[in-house]
């Protein structure tokens, strides 16, 4: 990568390496001799989290319609303002009167817009793959309200409250939407603007650590997950200052919804609804509500964690999307995709998708829930489509009857849902870390040796994947080492190979051993003898080295590559050394004044 403009390393009497940028205060955690030199820009703490705030309300001539865009400098091209007007409101089939929320996703239309949506920002470099910030696609978390009201004229009042981020944080903003959305439903934007101005004065989200978030009165606490943590959730940990008063409301988790409680009517078909997961199928969910449809479809593409879920979804997706098109047409095979809908005309539109999730209304709380069954996809109907999954595809894995069994039995003793949740995650985690492992083990062994990276030469490459090799290293090392579960493991990895999920899984995996290789690269150069090396060495063998070396430094500060500070600092100095024993003339060259 180019070094920025104004970021050329300085040599002789400067710096020899790249030069510490100073950290963005809205994405490094907070210093008060930092702030005290470099002033934040309008908005940076507030755009750490949230892209704006909208509020949509129905027009009688218009429809659904913007209201209001907050701060209101924010740009939002014409296509993302449609998506967000149509997806804030549940459709006409939902009927959802009171108050609900409910999430979506749409994608990102023109440039970005803020600086820090880069794959190494220091956010996502060190958050957990399903953590990091969006690049491409917008988060929109929705507090909607629809109450009769005669001073209407229509009859009812309806209005949406919209937070847009690039973050997955739903279990955080749905909270604070709980705090925020009644009250604005009464004041309207005086408090918005209050609000707003509050989460300005929020700490960055910073992985690895517990924050404390005033607003309204209220303190949520909140723990930023980070990349070395368990997937599972984390106890909380104590912050650094003074008790607070009033005390925080803490929050388990930032991202974690209640898993057994949105897909407790699909214990039966968890496996089966894993692998489809897994591979990166296409699956429509028709649910009665954007509530139930957006839970559904999170908790869903959750199920893969520690994985990243590389395939897109849409928690809420209607027929007014800028995409529906795209998704809907039979010109093509359906797009690796997971659609959450409550319109029953996708039954019609998608009836060529090769998965059909179909759910009914959700009992009451202590009623046991039906369990939806696997059905044939001609069974499918137009009108009236019972609740069932509507597939041809059979797992390659055995259901574990006994998590089944422990999960039922639960529900007849009113186990604690979080309990419930913890033992469904634990299955899920544990499932797909066995089916991970051996892929981890044989991306290792493809890892050069380290004596063989030598400091005067490019490191060796990776060796590639080869799938036969990788399905041979099964017999001896295979899922069946840490999962009893029984089936057809080694079909189940040559359909994993066609998924989005090894492609995704592997690119990250290559990048990662890349890394590591340029930093033992960089300490092999550390570890050798520099004058040995310089003896008999041209001036012109001496520059190429000193330039090679400074780019080398480049790399490992922009790519944040694994490498000791002491290894750094080593590396500057050989470069000092050698520069100095060059003519004065080639030295104000490589270091000008």
């Amino acid at each position: 990568m180019d070094v920025p403009a104004g970021a050329e390393p300085r040599l002789a009497g400067c710096s020899l390496g790249p030069p510490t940028p100073e950290p963005d205060p809205a994405v490094s955690p907070p210093s008060s001799s930092r702030a005290a030199r470099t002033p934040a820009p309008p908005w940076a703490r507030f755009s750490a989290w949230l892209e704006c705030v909208c509020v949509v309300t129905f027009d009688l001539e218009l429809g659904q319609a913007l209201e209001l865009v907050y701060p209101s400098d924010f740009r939002l091209t014409d296509k993302e303002k449609s998506s967000i007007c149509y997806l804030s409101f549940p459709d006409s089939h939902s009927g959802c009167l009171g108050d609900t929320q409910f999430s979506f996703r749409i994608r990102q239309s023109g440039a970005p817009r803020s600086p820090w949506h880069s794959e190494n920002s220091p956010y996502n470099s060190r958050a957990p793959v399903w953590l990091q910030r969006e690049s491409a696609h917008y988060f929109g978390y929705v507090y909607f309200r629809q109450v009769k009201d005669s001073s209407v004229q229509r009859g009812y009042f309806q209005k949406s409250l919209v937070l847009v981020s690039r973050l997955p944080f739903v279990r955080l903003f749905q909270a604070l939407l709980r705090l925020v959305a009644p009250e604005f439903f009464d004041k309207l934007t005086p408090c918005l603007e209050a609000v707003c101005n509050e989460i300005d004065q929020w700490p960055a989200p910073w992985p690895g650590r517990t924050l404390n978030l005033p607003v309204m009165g209220v303190v949520l606490q909140v723990h930023i997950p980070i990349r070395v943590d368990q997937p599972e959730a984390s106890p909380l940990r104590q912050c650094s200052h003074e008790n607070l008063l009033p005390a925080p409301v803490i929050l388990a988790s930032i991202h974690e919804l209640d898993l057994f409680r949105c897909l407790q009517p699909l214990l039966t078909l968890m496996q089966t609804l894993w692998e489809l997961m897994l591979l990166g199928e296409p699956l429509v969910i028709l649910a009665p509500s954007p509530a139930l449809s957006s839970e559904m479809v999170l908790a869903l593409t959750s199920c893969l964690r520690p994985l990243k879920f590389c395939c897109d979804y849409r928690p809420y997706f209607t027929i007014h999307d800028s995409e529906f098109k795209e998704f809907t047409t039979r010109r093509q095979a359906p797009p690796s995709v997971v659609l959450g809908v409550t319109n029953p005309f996708f039954i019609k539109t998608l009836q060529h998708w090769p998965h059909i999730l179909r759910v009914g209304e959700p009992k009451a709380s202590g009623d046991l829930p039906k369990q939806v069954k696997l059905k044939k996809p001609s069974r499918l109907k137009t009108l009236d489509t019972k609740p069932g999954l509507y597939t041809a595809y059979r797992a390659h894995l055995h259901r574990d009857k006994v998590l089944l069994k422990r999960l039922l039995k639960g529900m007849q003793k009113q186990r604690p849902l979080d309990v419930q949740s913890a033992l469904l995650r634990r299955h899920l985690l544990e499932l797909t870390q066995s089916f991970i492992f051996p892929l981890e083990h044989y991306m290792t062994s493809l890892m050069p040796l380290q004596r063989s990276i030598t400091p005067w030469k490019m490191p060796p490459k990776i060796r590639p994947f080869r799938q036969d090799d990788f399905l041979r290293s099964l017999e001896r090392g295979g899922p069946q080492l840490t999962c009893l579960l029984q089936g057809d493991w080694l079909g189940l990895y040559r359909r994993f190979f066609k998924s989005p999920h090894f492609d995704g899984w592997y690119r990250q995996r290559h990048k990662e051993m890349a890394r590591k290789l340029e930093a033992l690269h960089l300490e092999a150069i550390c570890e050798a003898d520099i004058q040995a090396w310089r003896k008999g060495r041209s001036e012109v063998e001496v520059v190429d080295l000193v330039l090679k070396l400074r780019e080398k430094l480049v790399r490992a500060q922009v790519h944040q590559l694994p490498v000791k500070e002491e290894t750094l600092r080593r590396v500057q100095l050989y470069m000092q050394t050698i520069t100095s024993s060059l003519p004065k003339d080639l030295q104000g060259l490589l270091c000008p004044p």
